[in-house]
This record gives C-alpha cells, sequence and structure tokens, in this order.
C-alpha cells in the first residue's frame, strides 16, 4: 500500500480566464499539474480531487451546479479517484478527506491546485498540523494579484511569499520538473 497521495486542489473552471475569479498563470498550473497527475497514476499513486462548491445556491462564486464548479478537463478526475466536496479553503475541514487518507495508510501528501494563498495555503498548514509530510509542487498552482490597503501585490509576489513561508515551517516546496525527476 503506498503512503503518498496527491492532493489535487479547486483546480475547477471558475479560476479560467473564462470564469469568474481568473487567475495569473492558470493554464500553465493546469499543464504542470496533468504532468504530476499522469506520473502519480502511472505509479498506481492515489489521486485525490477536491472541489470548491459554494455552501448557498446562490453565491456570486463556485455557484452549485454550474460550469465555474466543474473540475477542468485537462485534469479531470478518472473513473473510480475520489473527490472531495469542500466549502472551505481548508480541505480537511468538515471532509472526509483526513479519513480517506488514513484509511489508505497516506502518510506524505503531494499538493497542487488553485488558489496558492488560500486554499493550498490552507490544507498545506492543515495537513502538516495533521502528521502529514507534505510537498507542494509550487509551479502547479496559481493565483491572482491581491490588494491590501490600497497597495496591489502582484500574483508572483504573493505566490512568492506564501511558498517561502510554507517552505520555512510546513514543507517541500519543488518545482514540477525538480518533483518528477525524482
Amino acid at each position: 500500500m503506498s503512503t503518498r497521495a496527491l492532493v489535487v486542489v479547486d483546480l475547477q473552471n471558475e479560476y479560467l480566464p473564462t470564469g469568474k475569479l481568473a487567475l495569473v498563470g492558470i493554464e500553465q498550473a493546469l499543464a504542470n499539474a496533468a504532468r504530476v497527475i499522469a506520473a502519480f497514476r502511472d505509479r498506481g499513486g492515489l489521486v485525490v480531487n477536491v472541489r470548491h462548491e459554494a455552501a448557498q445556491q446562490d453565491a456570486p462564486l463556485f455557484t452549485p451546479g454550474t460550469d465555474g464548479v466543474r473540475i477542468n478537463a485537462a485534469v479531470a478526475p478518472r473513473e473510480g479517484e475520489p473527490v472531495i466536496v469542500k466549502h472551505f479553503p481548508n480541505s480537511f475541514r468538515d471532509t472526509p478527506l483526513d479519513g480517506l487518507l488514513k484509511e489508505a495508510g497516506v502518510t506524505e501528501l503531494t499538493i497542487v491546485g488553485a488558489m496558492s494563498h488560500m486554499c493550498i495555503d490552507a490544507t498545506t498548514r492543515a495537513a502538516a498540523d495533521l502528521g502529514y509530510k507534505v510537498t507542494v509542487v509550487h509551479d502547479a498552482c496559481a493565483t491572482r494579484d491581491l490588494e491590501f490597503r490600497g497597495q496591489v501585490v502582484p500574483a508572483a509576489q504573493v505566490h512568492a511569499a506564501l511558498m517561502a513561508a510554507l517552505a520555512f515551517g510546513y514543507g517541500t516546496v519543488t518545482t514540477v520538473d525538480e518533483y518528477l525527476a525524482d
């Protein structure tokens, strides 16, 4: 039984340029995530797909039943792969994710997805707090420009600051090429 799983977080249509919350670099992040997913599948590894959905039917983003909540076709789950639906940034909060991973004997997680500053951050920190050894493939993740007190923080800086923080205390942060070379 493998002790490693891949958690694919929120790579959904809402984040594409055609969605309501477009991310900087989402197309490249999707392509890189697809490479990591393919490698996991080739090795027979556990791929867990996480999909964010608003709890309210009339939510402006991630509205249930819309194209925006669908996992993007480039990284679509295969039949039989678990899909976890969440309503909070942390993929473990009020979901069966931890139980599913423990039942499968998983002790190490690889995380890819969106958004770096929200769900990747919250999920990575929670995974580490739960005792998992965590690796984030940072170029298989994407984020967006943010604003703080009238100052726009470019997505590249948001992403770099977040990945630096995760690497400092929560796990390994690597590139897709470095990850696949291991």
